[in-house]
């Protein structure tokens, strides 16, 4: 049986990249997974990739970084399919710049997503989750809330705190039965690498640009969202049950190597 049968599982960030790879991942051990982003067509393509695999998908326009359109994710998700058990907080921007360069709007914008759309969804999710037994969250933060480079101050900023998030979380809830955990990607292979690359092709290819960097990871290669998916899938599932407050790298070995250098 499916280790997720009956469940059902919000993924903010859910249409492209790891938010995908981790819906798709729930949705493989039988969640019901409601992805939510800004973007209707990707979140149609997205539900119909799903839905032909023989899911059960719901997509839901809206900003996870406002408190109305968050809570009427959470309404609507109990309206269609009646709990909610699993959050994973997936939704980010990564623009680039120095504390000394970025205005003031972009910096609230990459703190808005990262790290209060994580706050807004578990504010109106937990009361849900409470009232069903419990479930699971997993907050998607990075290597670069251990370890960053340079010129992404806000996303290092967001991550590193929601590393410390999640931990005050899992203390927070425990006692409702709701597990809270972190994972760490590395670099995988999403539209926000591939975003990376442009910026930074210096005559090469973008695929020959994200070569170079998989060659720093150990493992010879950057990562895939369903790498990360897999890690999801079991943070939120019955075999973590035991796994709370933590973090878990998905980096292909980056951050075991001595002068690690994280690709610009």
């Amino acid at each position: 049986m499916a280790e997720l049968a009956g469940k059902v599982a919000i993924v903010t960030g859910g249409a492209t990249g790891i938010g995908f790879g981790g819906a798709e991942a729930l949705a493989n051990e039988g969640a019901t997974v409601v992805l939510f982003g800004l973007d209707r067509a990707a979140l149609d393509k997205a539900v119909a990739t799903l839905e032909a695999s023989g899911a059960t998908a719901h997509g839901i326009v809206g900003d996870v970084a406002n408190d109305a359109s968050v809570a009427a994710l959470v309404a609507e998700t109990v309206e269609k399919f009646g709990r909610i058990d699993i959050i994973v907080n997936s939704a980010a921007i990564q623009p680039y710049g120095t504390v000394e360069t970025m205005g003031e709007a972009d910096w609230d914008r990459v703190l808005g997503v990262n790290l209060k759309g994580t706050y807004l969804t578990a504010h109106h999710a937990i009361p849900v989750m409470r009232k069903t037994g419990g479930g699971a969250i997993v907050n998607i933060a990075s290597v670069q809330g251990i370890a960053c480079q340079t010129n992404v101050a806000a996303y290092v900023a967001s991550k590193g705190g929601l590393l410390a998030l999640t931990r005050a979380m899992a203390l927070d809830h425990a006692k409702d039965g709701i597990r809270v955990n972190a994972v760490c990607p590395g670099s995988i292979d999403t539209p926000m690498l591939r975003f990376a690359a442009s910026e930074n092709l210096d005559g090469k290819t973008e695929d020959e640009v994200i070569a170079s960097w998989g060659a720093a990871h150990p493992i010879g290669r950057v990562g895939r969202p369903e790498d990360v998916g897999a890690m999801i899938a079991f943070l939120a599932g019955p075999r973590a049950a035991f796994c709370t407050g933590g973090e878990y790298k998905v980096d292909g070995g980056l951050l075991a190597k001595i002068g690690v250098v994280l690709p610009d």
